[in-house]
């Protein structure tokens, strides 16, 4: 038997209104596997991590997360509408960073990278100091614990975000344009401090990108989506270098030609 995906979202659509953001989104991905998704604005790409992080409600369908349900859980033989604690003890097997780092501004590095362990996970504050410190200096940041994010760069108030998604010990990470809100000469030590993750955790990794030379590379899988469906996937170097659907031939040349 094959292993059971980390992530599935079975038939599962988003709609605000009479917009359809998710139209029956059928998509598997497997413990360890790297995913990149790309596509157009609009095409509901960032729409699929905050579904995952339960920070949007799904209309139809169902998500599961290693082989139990996220949105739902089961009540007499049925999948019913999950009640707060199944919500909380499924996301907590996911870590997401965001687009504007989302730091808290009036702690520190070492102090945002604490907060969520001591408080939801109930570690010792002397254990999750420890581990921020490690993971802090994993991300080359051991200098900077006890500066607050506004004596940051915005690299390096990202490297801290990604620290303090790692403190939470997620088994899934989500990474949502990550460094779409730095400056040029930022987007390279963020993309290496996801790459040595890459290398470092058995993590399973979601992420939305823009960063069409770092997706070829890091990816085991790219889906491009196309008005709430995926309309094409498969390994980089054949979504790349030859790519089956029109649109998305139309995409990347668009995409590559503006550099």
């Amino acid at each position: 038997m094959t292993e059971q995906p980390m992530v599935r979202f079975d038939n599962v659509s988003k709609r605000y209104g009479a917009l359809t953001v998710l139209d029956g989104l059928n998509l598997d991905i497997a413990r360890g596997e790297k995913v990149s998704v790309i596509g157009p604005s609009g095409s509901g790409k960032t729409t699929v991590l905050r579904m995952l992080m339960t920070l949007e409600s799904i209309n139809d369908g169902v998500i599961w997360v290693e082989g139990e349900p996220l949105t739902h859980m089961q009540q007499n033989g049925k999948l019913v509408p999950a009640n707060l604690a199944h919500i909380r003890r499924i996301r907590a097997k996911i870590g997401m960073v965001f687009q504007s780092f989302n730091l808290f501004p009036h702690m520190t590095a070492m102090a945002n990278c604490v907060e969520a362990p001591i408080t939801v996970l109930g570690m010792k504050r002397a254990d999750a100091e420890a581990r921020a410190a490690e993971l802090l200096d994993m991300v080359g940041l051991s200098q900077k614990k006890d500066h607050y994010p506004s004596q940051l760069s915005g690299g390096q108030q990202q490297r801290v975000a990604i620290a303090r998604a790692l403190a939470m010990r997620p088994k899934i990470m989500l990474f949502d344009e990550v460094t779409s809100a730095l400056d040029p000469e930022l987007v390279g030590e963020v993309l290496q401090v996801i790459r040595q993750i890459g290398r470092e955790h058995d993590l399973t990794m979601l992420m939305v990108t823009h960063q069409m030379g770092f997706a070829k590379e890091f990816s085991d899988r790219v889906c491009f989506f196309y008005q709430g469906k995926i309309c094409e996937q498969g390994p980089p170097r054949e979504l790349f270098g030859a790519p089956k659907n029109e649109r998305t031939r139309q995409f990347l040349h668009a995409v590559l030609e503006a550099g």
